[in-house]
């Protein structure tokens, strides 16, 4: 199965839901957070990072619960992210 590239957008919203999590966990330990949330803390470190940009649904449900957030609250933030700009020399 090949996977097709993700776009500019695709990765922001997984820079911006990384930050949000981020942000979310506060001073609670990666370790903690992740145990939680039944995934390893490698997993939410590249979650937070933006380097899974796309992390499965029930990953997110789960540090969702875990960190207090709503499903409905992390989709409208995400959502309102939009195309980063482009370079000038990028064509359309």
């Amino acid at each position: 199965m090949v996977r097709t590239p993700l776009t500019p957008l695709e990765r922001e919203r997984g820079r911006f839901l990384g930050a949000l999590l981020r942000k979310a966990r506060g001073e609670r330990s990666m370790t903690e957070v992740a145990a939680g949330a039944g995934i390893s803390a490698e997993t939410l470190r590249k979650i937070e990072t933006g380097r899974a940009p796309t992390p499965a649904f029930f990953t997110i449900a789960a540090l969702a619960a875990t960190l207090g957030l709503t499903l409905g609250e992390i989709a409208e933030r995400c959502a309102a992210v939009t195309a980063p700009e482009r370079d000038e020399g990028e064509a359309a």
